[in-house]
């Protein structure tokens, strides 16, 4: 083109699609940060329901535990609905459901509507954790400052993180402790969905919905070292799950330390730690990164045994942060195992089932904690699933040995 006087003009580029796309990630990732906060705000908050609901510590461990297993039933049953109605659709109706847990907790005065809101978080997790992973990956133009998988992954650890230091910090500073973090995680998620719904549908492809069951299946290729990883990284999340569950517990009744504000900080400075230690370990090495998740689990285990057998604070920040480090090194591991070895068609199987071991670990172990706890006591029960957690860890770390020093993700990392 040229202006009036015969000069060559250049016509500048629309900034509106590039301005969408940032909009629609920012909305993407606020919607995921605030569902996963919801799933660990009950963290401070469970010695105040113990109160006020005459639970046992037992009985805390269950309240945690069927969010989890949640999780896990959401995975098998609706993991593949954003590849079949689309992401919009799915992150709306994760986003209500979130909002459905937070109302139910709101309310609730009893422990089987508790149960309800915790089994409703977990679905909502379930639900969102694929479909915002994809949408990111979509509206994220390639090459740009921040990477989709780093903006899945701050936008997941950081609301799980989040969430339990929000919900401590307002049940020190607000009025009803039980009500206002629930109040207003409502009002961030009502945020979360209307933004959600100014957004435009990333998927372009959508056959459809179609109820089946995700199957679980491990490749028979890269079986032994998908079990190793899986088997460790489940050892920190079942450190995770406990430390959830229990943090406030043992602050409260061995330390005498009555703020949730701490409590919510430990719990959520072993998720941030998480977060770090998976890019740490992609930077690690090819065939050091599970062995140094290892020794990292036992060293977080030692740790928290200590912080049970002397009743001390630091030693009980200084073992969940470790532990976090080291479940991300090995979380990082196993994930390269399964998309650098296996084929586009059996990825999704592999991931899922992945993530259901860790789900599972991260239940299951917190309700184990919890029949020592009621058949001993809290500190005795610590100690147990902190050797048991370290033996675990120490097994992975002796089959690797056998297996010898050839690591299979080393041409991959190459590459």
């Amino acid at each position: 083109m040229t202006n009036p006087a015969g000069a060559p003009t250049t016509q500048a580029a629309d900034p509106r699609p590039e301005r969408r796309a940032r909009w629609s990630a920012a909305a993407v990732a606020f919607a995921f940060w605030t569902t996963m906060a919801g799933t660990t705000a009950p963290t401070p908050l469970y010695p105040l329901y113990q109160e006020a609901f005459g639970l046992t510590a037992f009985t805390v461990t269950v309240v945690f535990a069927v969010y989890a297993l949640g999780v896990v039933a959401g995975l098998l049953l609706f993991g593949r609905l954003s590849d079949q109605v689309g992401r919009r659709p799915v992150l709306m109706g994760a986003t209500l459901v979130a909002m459905a847990a937070a109302t139910v907790l709101l309310l609730t005065r009893n422990l089987p509507v508790m149960l309800v809101g915790r089994v409703l978080s977990g679905f909502a997790a379930a639900l969102i954790t694929g479909a915002a992973t994809a949408a990111l990956s979509e509206v994220i133009p390639p090459g740009g400052r921040i990477r989709p998988a780093t903006a899945a992954l701050v936008a997941n650890m950081g609301g799980l993180a989040g969430g339990t230091l929000l919900a401590g910090i307002l049940a020190d500073l607000a009025p009803a402790p039980l009500r206002t973090p629930w109040a207003v995680l409502l009002v961030l998620s009502a945020i979360a969905l209307a933004g959600v719904a100014a957004t435009r549908e990333s998927s372009a492809q959508r056959p459809g919905f179609a109820l089946r069951v995700q199957a679980l299946r491990i490749p028979a290729g890269i079986r032994p070292a998908f079990l190793r990883a899986a088997m460790a990284t489940g050892a920190g999340f079942a450190v995770l799950g406990v430390l959830t569950a229990v943090t406030g517990l043992f602050l409260g009744g061995e330390l005498h330390l009555h703020s949730h504000s701490l409590t919510g900080l430990v719990v959520a400075a072993a998720f941030a730690c998480t977060a770090l230690g998976q890019p740490l370990g992609r930077a690690i090495p090819a065939g050091r990164a599970l062995p140094t998740a290892c020794l990292g689990l036992v060293a977080g285990a030692a740790l928290i045994a200590t912080a049970m057998a002397t009743t001390a604070l630091a030693p009980l920040i200084l073992g969940a942060a470790v532990n976090g480090l080291a479940t991300g090194v090995a979380m990082a591991d196993g994930l390269t195992t399964i998309t650098t070895r296996t084929a586009p068609g059996e990825r999704g199987e592999a991931v899922s089932t992945f993530f259901a071991i860790l789900y599972t670990m991260l239940a299951l172990p917190a309700i184990g904690v919890g029949v020592l706890i009621r058949a001993t006591s809290l500190r005795p029960a610590g100690e147990v699933f902190s050797a048991l957690v370290a033996a675990l860890a120490l097994a992975v770390l002796l089959s690797l040995t056998r297996a010898g020093g050839d690591h299979p993700n080393q041409d991959a990392r190459a590459g």
